[in-house]
């Protein structure tokens, strides 16, 4: 239910999002978001290289598919000037419910698109693919900072590093619900019914998920922070324009804070699963092709790069049992950056991902044990630098561009990182014979551009951040 606070003219009453209500609709507005969008990644390596790109040798479908995936990344950015126009001029409310359905829409429908295999749907089913990535990539990037406004814009001053742990605890919580049902549905159905069918009903149920989703936020009001701009008159008539005027310094180094955030994250999660469930040499290779009725051509095994070969539900369950330490470090975060300041907090975890890139070799080929400790250490340094920047990107901006100043930077950040770090990662790999150790350098590279550009930011726990105009 609402609550009511004092209002600032008179002694009347205003109507107020209640806690627990803010709480549970940034946090389940992007757990939705963030499943929908892991569905996609998830299927991106164990089924889409053969259903929608089945001429392709096997390297070459993995790079086809990491291709698409990469297109919601390109969307990303248009979703943040889309909806950041809307969520600076009319409020966050309303643009979060369009971005959640956009999101919701383009999720469905793959999962009702024909296969490449269909007759006649060869060439059409990759484009409605690759379009309906593009949706999913247009919502996503309005939702995050949507989210992380109705946290942080209802915090108390002292508790926004906290309040804004909770749209950031939707990523982990996404990722294990949609690997989670990608783990029962290949648990339960042998791989032919997985192939036909199986892989439709995470995209279908989540269409329940945004129901719900919807419905909380739907009982939302607007955040006292851009009531009081609109009471004051300083909506900006074109926040886009407003924000390239008096925030385009801070939007580029919002866009590095967030680097080796997302080039960590896809390459702890896509990456990861790509190499760890590649077979571990050509001879099991052509034995997994020819017992699937696939057998490789030469070309194939000429391409062929050793991966750690795992079993896919057991290295979905290394990966899921990592992300429960994504979670709660990223609800760790907020207290810390709280008490020792957002720029330190970062500067100290940034350099512990740097250091992290090095240990890729050595983990990785120390078996099962180093395997997990790599999953779980990188897991945990995610939720450390993922959970502080629910405040540290909307506290780089006035309120009256914020929403479109911290999704720019956001997802301007997910091209540079996220979008070309599995396909960078697979590269890497694939040059260097199967070892895993250039991508570590590439981590380590990324983290160097991060403290660079905390480095020369500045610190922003104590900025005002109710009602500041640009």
């Amino acid at each position: 239910m609402s609550s009511t606070t004092a209002s600032a003219a008179g002694g009347g009453t205003a109507p107020v999002n209640s806690r627990s209500r803010v709480i549970f609709a940034s946090l389940i507005g992007t757990s939705i978001e963030f499943y929908d969008f892991y569905v996609y990644a998830t299927a991106a390596v164990l089924v889409f290289p053969a259903l929608f790109f089945p001429n392709a040798d096997g390297v070459v479908a993995q790079l086809q598919s990491f291709a698409v995936f990469g297109v919601a990344f390109i969307a990303r950015p248009l979703g943040s000037i889309v909806f950041g126009h809307f969520g600076d001029k009319i409020g966050r409310k309303g643009t979060l419910v369009a971005s959640l359905l956009t999101m919701g829409i383009a999720t469905f429908v793959i999962g009702i698109l024909p296969t490449a295999l269909t007759p006649g749907w060869e060439v059409l089913a990759p484009a409605l693919l690759v379009a309906m990535r593009f949706g999913q990539g247009l919502g996503l990037g309005g939702e995050w900072s949507g989210a992380a406004l109705l946290a942080t814009e209802n915090a108390p001053r002292n508790k926004r590093a906290i309040y804004g742990t909770f749209p950031q605890l939707g990523a982990p919580i996404g990722f294990i619900i949609a690997n989670g049902v990608f783990l029962l549905l290949s648990i339960n159905l042998d791989a032919e019914a997985f192939q036909a069918w199986g892989w439709r009903v995470p995209f279908l149920a989540s269409a329940i998920l945004v129901i719900v989703g919807l419905y909380v936020r739907f009982k939302l009001i607007e955040t006292p922070a851009f009531q009081k701009v609109v009471d004051s008159g300083e909506v900006a008539k074109l926040p886009l324009a407003r924000a390239f005027k008096v925030s385009w310094r801070q939007m580029i180094l919002g866009a590095f804070i967030m680097l080796a955030t997302y080039v960590l994250f896809y390459l702890m999660t896509t990456f990861t699963l790509t190499y760890g469930t590649t077979a571990n040499s050509l001879e099991t290779a052509v034995s997994n092709a020819e017992a699937a009725g696939k057998p490789m051509t030469e070309a194939a095994q000429a391409a062929f790069v050793p991966g750690l070969g795992y079993a896919r539900n057991d290295f979905l369950v290394m990966l899921i049992l990592g992300v429960v330490f994504f979670g709660i470090f990223t609800l760790v975060a907020g207290p810390l950056a709280e008490r020792f300041g957002r720029r330190k907090m970062l500067m100290a975890v940034t350099a512990g991902i740097l250091v992290f890139g090095g240990l890729f070799v050595p983990l990785f080929s120390a078996g099962q044990v180093g395997v997990m400790a790599l999953l779980i250490i990188g897991f945990t340094l995610m939720g450390l630098t993922f959970g502080p920047m629910g405040a540290v990107l909307p506290e780089l901006f006035p309120t009256n561009v914020r929403y479109t100043g911290s999704a720019i930077a956001y997802n301007v950040s997910s091209i540079l990182g996220a979008a070309v770090a599995p396909f960078i990662a697979v590269a890497l790999w694939q040059a260097a014979g199967g070892s895993a150790g250039l991508v570590g350098v590439y981590l380590s590279s990324m983290a160097v551009l991060t403290l660079i550009a905390l480095f020369i930011s500045r610190e922003t726990k104590d900025v005002e951040y109710e009602g500041n105009v640009s």
